[in-house]
């Protein structure tokens, strides 16, 4: 069980698309973008995944160098075609274009349907915030398949469907909210079945509906709850709204297509701070209203209380020094594939 500094993983991941056929340019964001993830500790969005993107290519479902179409466009609007595209780039894309947008018209909004898994979606609110605005993102995979009950049902009707908020501060680490509205995102489950590990309950059923501590059901059969424990109704009607805004408004649609081909549609806003009062108050009472947040006397069992986003920035200030953990399974594909590739003696391992 290796632990890999992010550089190192970065140029294996980089040298593994490039010998799939993918662009240099899509290669390095992809990767940026995915390693970012690990370093947060959010290993199941991270190189976990780069074997079964390129698994994608191969079968066509992800398309290489695919057209970046914009449908429609205004002063304050956005609607792109990622034509299947690889979703870290086209999103990516599309968040720093409405952030310009906002820069001149203080309030800008996009969506993107047609593209692929988008990763750990904190990365694109928080490009807002270090331009000085509140970002906000919402995701869903349209019509790909679901793995999430809605609340009082057995069959799986939704997503894990996402939310990101980011706001700008003068903090150390970023303040923001990266959170499914299920009780656990999807990749979490894959990630604790790749490692051999048992799952909170809570998360998961079987399909006959009972409780589960073992990942491995969710394949066989099982299904993820929504947000909330007994009070689900609130995850619930959460990820519905999530789904129109990114399903439906994107024109993705809802429902499983039973050719399984996952897309990710977003909804994307951007709000300039500036224009509801100055930056600079703003980032400091931001700033302040952490430090208040963590001054409340810690309940049992708790050592402090962090603030939304502290824990990820600590994670990325630790494993930028100690390098990340990547599990043996996932190791082994990252090796075959560059034996496949014949790349192995170029890349880090």
């Amino acid at each position: 069980m290796p632990t890999i500094m992010p550089d190192d993983l970065e140029k294996i991941s980089v040298g593994l698309l490039i010998g799939a056929g993918v662009s240099i340019h899509e290669a390095k964001v992809v990767s940026r973008l995915s390693i970012s993830a690990n370093l947060a500790g959010h290993d199941s969005h991270g190189i976990i995944q780069i074997p079964s993107y390129i698994d994608r290519v191969n079968r066509g479902h992800i398309v290489p160098g695919a057209e970046y179409e914009v449908v429609k466009d205004t002063p304050t609007t956005t609607v792109v075609d990622g034509h299947w595209g690889f979703g870290y780039v086209v999103t990516e894309r599309l968040m720093m274009q409405t952030v310009e947008k906002a820069k001149s018209q203080n309030i800008a909004a996009a969506t993107v349907y047609r593209q692929s898994h988008i990763g750990r979606l904190a990365a694109y609110p928080l490009i807002a915030a270090h331009a000085g605005m509140i970002g906000m993102i919402t995701a869903d995979s349209g019509r790909s398949s679901k793995a999430v009950v809605p609340f009082g049902g057995r069959e799986k009707r939704l997503g894990t469907n996402p939310i990101s908020i980011a706001m700008p501060s003068n903090l150390e680490g970023p303040f923001f909210l990266d959170m499914a509205t299920s009780a656990v995102a999807a990749g979490k489950i894959n990630l604790a079945q790749a490692r051999g590990d048992s799952i909170p309950s809570g998360w998961i059923v079987k399909e006959d509906g009972k409780d589960t501590t073992d990942p491995n059901e969710l394949k066989n059969g099982g299904a993820i709850l929504p947000l909330g424990g007994d009070q689900g109704h609130k995850g619930y009607g959460l990820s519905s709204i999530v789904e129109i805004f990114s399903g439906i408004l994107t024109g993705l649609g809802f429902g499983h297509d039973p050719s399984g081909r996952h897309n990710d549609g977003c909804f994307i806003s951007v709000f300039n701070v500036s224009a509801f009062r100055d930056l600079k108050d703003f980032k400091e009472e931001v700033t302040e209203f952490a430090s208040y947040l963590k001054s409340s006397e810690t309940a049992p069992g708790f050592k402090e209380v962090l603030y939304p986003g502290e824990i990820e920035h600590r994670n990325e200030t630790r494993q930028k020094k100690e390098g990340i953990f990547v599990e043996d399974s996932t190791w082994e594909s990252l090796k075959s594939l560059a034996d496949n590739y014949n790349i192995t003696s170029k890349l880090p391992f």
